[in-house]
């Protein structure tokens, strides 16, 4: 990609992903140490069978999957990223909101994968030099720290390869994960002394549950994990413009979503119930399972390979996102590579406050949270393209910063922004207030659809 604009459209050459390609992606999203601990922690903290959560995952994957076919279609079909799509409906100026809302959500989640991928370091160093790493300092020990800058450094060493090498290095990282898993399963399987299947049935069962809880538990796990995809799915644009055509976009999307979801979460159960049995404790951090395993070979093979797939979808999934949010806040001036340095600086933060303090909110509250900040824009999204403007966009007026079909007369357009703040409001206040709390597994969905109703009522009127 072009260093000096990174918002323009791609060429017929740049759309080069494949099927496998945006398989990839999902693979590595899913794969992620993020995304093992919140799994896992689904899995323990609703009291509901395993039976019930796995279902509640699959189902968010086919959904999450259909969504992002209609975000990405508009980037396949024009090569164009979110931002500039966002224009369409928020107008060229308004679009700078959505924008940095995404930025600031993507360059959270950034810096708190750094944190997490730093994890894996830490134990391969521990694993090869036999050290505890020290006395901690702020939640993290000394040696965690350095690993949090190197990996922190290693990232800015990849985007500054640009789009290509990052896409190589996703593909390579993906596979292996799973690789990995399933030795953590046979591993923990041996230790057991076969008892891993028992507990798994045991909680698959879970006889105390009633069909209340279960179902109650089934909303709020469905609920919380198209949460966790929500800022994907509103700008899939940022992918699927890469992707060769829709149909490599669509059974990219198909492979990757329900059939990872099924896979990753039956390993994710498996090897939080064989801890349960081999430790005696929910462990929801695949890399301390690795750590108690005691195996060298084991730790450093998993640390290397939760290091690349945790790299790679931070690189794809949360640091494209932020770098073409920030770049359309001056999209004649700001670079693809100073952008992303303005990127690595904020995540260098947050990720290391994670321990300290964003994780102390609970990993569900926030990222329902952030999911429910971010409905209402895709609810304006897909109204505004599949309704008001009948899938028909013109690019030469999306770049038009000064005029334009897309300037609606000040650069912002009222009645998305309107719409926006009203959903979101409320959106929110299903994750916080006690009395709405009933409504917070549908957090997302509410603030979608409110978004797009009185969105697409406001352009029906004025």
């Amino acid at each position: 990609m072009d260093d000096q604009n990174a918002l323009r459209p791609v060429t017929s050459d740049e759309k080069s992903w494949g099927w496998f390609g945006i398989f990839n992606v999902w693979a590595n999203d899913v794969q992620s140490l993020f995304g093992y601990s919140l799994v896992a922690s689904l899995f323990i903290s609703f009291g509901v069978s395993g039976w019930t959560a796995f279902a509640a995952l699959v189902l968010s994957g086919l959904f999450v999957m259909y969504m992002v076919n209609l975000s990405g279609a508009a980037g396949e079909k024009y090569g164009i990223p979110y931002p500039v799509f966002a224009r369409a409906s928020m107008g060229t100026a308004g679009s700078k909101l959505p924008a940095v809302l995404r930025a600031v959500v993507a360059i959270f989640w950034y810096g708190v994968q750094v944190y997490f991928a730093s994890t894996a370091l830490t134990l391969l160093i521990n694993a090869l030099t036999g050290s505890s790493g020290g006395t901690e300092i702020l939640g993290i020990t000394p040696v965690g720290w350095l690993s949090f800058l190197i990996v922190w450094a290693i990232h800015i060493f990849i985007f500054w390869r640009g789009m290509g090498w990052v896409e190589r290095f996703l593909n390579f990282a993906g596979p292996f994960v799973y690789a990995v898993m399933i030795a953590l399963v046979v591993v923990l399987w041996i230790k057991s002394d076969g008892q891993l299947l028992s507990s798994a049935r045991t909680i698959f069962a879970n006889p105390e549950g009633t069909w209340g809880t279960e179902f109650t538990g089934f909303i709020a796990i469905f609920g919380t994990m198209v949460a966790y995809f929500s800022a994907v799915m509103i700008n899939f644009s940022d992918f699927s413009r890469y992707a060769k055509d829709k149909a490599a976009m669509t059974k990219g999307n198909l492979t990757g979503l329900p059939l990872n979801m099924i896979l990753f979460s039956a390993l994710a159960l498996l090897t939080t119930a064989g801890a349960a049995v081999v430790y005696g404790e929910a462990i929801i951090n695949p890399t301390e399972i690795v750590e108690k395993a005691d195996s060298v070979v084991l730790s450093i093979i998993a640390a290397l390979t939760f290091l690349a797939a945790t790299i790679g979808i931070n690189l794809v999934a949360n640091f494209i996102p932020a770098v073409n949010g920030i770049a359309n806040l001056a999209p004649t001036k700001m670079s693809f590579r100073n952008a992303g340095l303005i990127t690595s600086a904020f995540a260098l933060v947050i990720g290391g406050l994670w321990t300290a303090v964003i994780s102390q909110i609970g990993i569900s509250g926030f990222v329902n949270t952030l999911g429910a900040t971010l409905a209402p824009l895709f609810g304006i999204l897909i109204v505004d393209y599949y309704i008001v403007k009948k899938q028909q966009l013109n690019v030469d007026d999306l770049y038009n910063m000064d005029g334009g079909a897309y300037h609606y007369g000040n650069g912002w357009h009222d009645n998305a922004v309107i719409a926006f703040v009203i959903a979101a409001v409320f959106s929110v206040a299903t994750v916080w207030v006690p009395f709405l709390g009933q409504l917070g597994g549908y957090a997302w969905i509410i603030g979608a659809l409110l978004g797009g109703v009185i969105y697409h009522v406001r352009c029906k009127t004025s």
